[in-house]
């Protein structure tokens, strides 16, 4: 039989950091590949290296029932949380990167006490907020979150808790919100689909068009021509 592996140490990222005098901040986004809706980034404050509730894993491996259990207890283990967000008319305007970027400086602005490191799910610097943005649009005002001090992890949510935390948030704040805008706009199925590109919410795009919530320069185009969406988160 083979080796068993090693169960993944969720704290080891944090315990490390704050055993250096940080207080930590995990953040995460979901809906980068959504067709409609925000993008929305969660923020998971650390002072302390207590165990997470049980269960915490990536957030596209657990049920929508896992996540929704999961949010009290997530609210309790963190030391603050925080919740931002960037809508479809910012995402065209200013470019997903960026949009991102907005989201997140606005998931950490309420946060207390302020952090002073950053894991941030992904190969890149969330926070950073580029300057190339489109012609004519506002540049959005510079951020205290682009001065912290950054760790990109890939794979974060599978790998740091506070990453994980970050996500499950979001995630549910997100589909909650998808829900909610389903029943002004129910012939595009955001009550199950969250905004993704899936076939029925293809065929109503083809059939009715974009709402004002619709990403018109973020994929949809493509999608709509029959191009394969990307995954979701």
């Amino acid at each position: 039989m083979g080796a068993v592996a090693a169960p993944v140490d969720l704290l080891a990222r944090e315990r490390a950091l704050l055993a250096a005098g940080h207080v930590v901040v995990g953040v995460d986004e979901v809906g980068r590949g959504a067709l409609a809706g925000p993008v929305c980034v969660g923020a998971v404050l650390l002072e302390r290296a207590s165990d997470p509730p049980e269960g915490l894993t990536d957030s596209k491996r657990l049920t929508p029932g896992r996540r929704r259990a999961l949010v009290g207890p997530l609210r309790e283990w963190a030391s603050a949380w925080g919740m931002g967000s960037a809508s479809a008319e910012e995402v065209d305007a200013w470019g997903m990167t960026t949009a991102l970027a907005v989201a997140a400086a606005r998931a950490l602005d309420g946060l207390t006490p302020w952090p002073t490191h950053a894991l941030v799910d992904g190969p890149w610097n969330l926070l950073a907020v580029p300057r190339d943005v489109v012609l004519g649009a506002p540049i959005p005002p510079p951020s205290r979150a682009e001065r912290l001090a950054v760790t990109p992890v890939v794979k974060g949510d599978l790998h740091c808790a506070s990453i994980a935390a970050a996500a499950v948030l979001a995630k549910v704040a997100r589909d909650d919100l998808m829900g909610a805008l389903a029943t002004e706009w129910p012939d595009y199925g955001w009550d199950h689909n969250k905004g993704y590109g899936t076939p029925e919410h293809l065929a109503a795009l083809r059939r009715l068009g974009p709402t004002p919530l619709h990403r018109v320069s973020w994929r949809l185009p493509r999608a709509v021509e029959g191009e394969r969406p990307g995954p979701s988160d």
